[in-house]
């Protein structure tokens, strides 16, 4: 399914773990920082997100994603429904934002009765597998910027089942970044 597609309303909502990763699989610095993505933020390139933006009818953000995205100048999810997964309480800054505590299948289950057909997993690593876990995770689209942090926040936590993917796509972009799209196919063995 290609970004913008959206799924038919008899089928689960489409979950998307859309994020950059260095090339040795970190998302953030140990300190949880994404300073080192700033040299790739140009002002004539958005890597397909605009459009990839467009597509998802939410956000869904772990509770330290979330008060990291407080920390910035301007919210950077307008105009979506967001959902931060917290065990403790908390008081939303923002409208849009709903804390959740349920099981990501709990979550999903919502959506598809609330009407969201498509869903950005932004993360973090232990929020999205949680989700994979689960096998929630329908399509991965992994920014890989080239760059080697040596340590950091991991893709994703370790352990859970072994999933096999499917390669939907490869774009390459003139600074070195390769955007790669993965399908979830479930039951899929090599």
């Amino acid at each position: 399914m290609g970004i913008g597609e959206r799924v038919r309303a008899d089928e689960p909502p489409e979950i998307v773990y859309y994020v950059a990763s260095s090339l040795d699989g970190r998302i953030a610095t140990p300190d949880r920082g994404a300073e080192w993505l700033e040299p790739f933020e140009v002002e004539d390139e958005d890597y397909g997100y605009a459009a990839f933006y467009a597509s998802v009818d939410a956000v869904i953000l772990g509770r330290r994603t979330y008060e990291q995205c407080l920390s910035f100048a301007t919210w950077p999810y307008p105009a979506k429904p967001c959902w931060v997964f917290s065990r403790r309480p908390l008081e939303p800054a923002r409208p849009e934002v709903t804390f959740t505590s349920e099981s990501p299948g709990a979550l999903v289950a919502r959506f598809a009765a609330e009407g969201v057909r498509r869903a950005w997993l932004v993360g973090g690593a232990e929020l999205a597998a949680s989700f994979r876990n689960e096998g929630l995770i329908h399509e991965y689209v992994v920014s890989v910027i080239p760059m080697i942090l040596g340590e950091g926040i991991p893709l994703l936590a370790p352990g859970g089942p072994r999933d096999s993917l499917v390669l939907a796509g490869v774009k390459p972009f003139g600074n070195g970044v390769i955007q790669l799209r993965y399908l979830w196919t479930k039951g899929l063995e090599w």
